[in-house]
C-alpha cells in the first residue's frame, strides 16, 4: 500500500526542508509555511523570468526508493533533505501520468504538473548527486529520478504515515515532463 513516510516544510528558500509530523495543504496554494506557498512561482529562478506564471511547483514528492537507490551510490539522503515536502513509498511517482491525482490521508488532493529538473543545488548537498539522480533510458532519453511536482487541489491535514490513494486521470497515459 503507498503511503506518506515523511512530510517536510521550510520558510527560507533552502534545498532541504525541515521534517515535521504534519503538514497543512492549501487548495491552489501550496503547503502553509513553506517558501514555495503561493498562486504564482515561488521558484526564485522562474519567478524573476515570469513573475505572474502559475506556480505548478506548490508540492514537491520524492519516492523513499530513490534514497535506497542513491545510498548503494555511496550517498546518505534522508527524507527533506533534497527538498521535497512529501516523501512517499510503494508509488512509481516517475511513470505517473500528467494530471493524476493522489489523494493524501483522509482529505487533500494534490494533481501531478511535472517532474522535478534536478539543479546544481544537489551538489552543494552532496558532491556528484545531481548526477545520481539522473540517468539514461534504452533508448539514450534522459530520466530525471529527483521527484515530482504537484498543486494542491483539495486542502487538508497531511501526516507521516497517511495511506495515499492514486486516481489516474481519463484519457491516454502522458507522459510527465520537466516542470517550469
Amino acid at each position: 500500500m503507498a503511503e506518506v513516510v515523511a512530510v517536510s516544510r521550510q520558510q527560507r528558500h533552502l534545498v532541504t526542508k525541515d521534517v515535521v509530523d504534519s503538514v497543512q495543504l492549501l487548495a491552489g496554494r501550496g503547503i502553509q509555511g513553506d517558501a514555495h506557498l503561493g498562486e504564482m512561482t515561488k521558484h526564485r529562478h522562474r519567478a524573476r523570468r515570469h513573475p505572474t506564471a502559475p506556480n505548478l511547483r506548490q508540492v514537491h514528492l520524492i519516492h523513499a526508493e530513490l534514497f535506497e537507490e542513491l545510498a548503494e551510490k555511496g550517498f546518505s539522503v534522508k527524507p527533506g533533505q533534497m527538498g521535497e515536502n512529501i516523501t512517499t513509498r510503494q508509488i512509481d511517482l516517475l511513470a505517473l501520468s500528467k494530471g493524476t491525482r493522489l489523494v493524501l490521508g483522509d482529505e487533500a488532493v494534490i494533481e501531478l504538473t511535472g517532474l522535478r529538473n534536478p539543479c546544481i543545488l544537489l551538489d552543494k548537498l552532496m558532491l556528484g548527486l545531481m548526477k545520481a539522480v539522473l540517468g539514461r533510458d534504452l533508448a539514450g532519453e534522459l530520466i530525471r529520478k529527483a521527484g515530482v511536482m504537484s498543486i494542491v487541489i483539495v486542502g487538508g491535514m497531511v501526516r507521516t504515515d497517511d495511506p495515499i490513494t492514486v486516481i489516474l486521470p481519463d484519457g491516454p497515459h502522458v507522459p510527465l515532463e520537466p516542470v517550469e
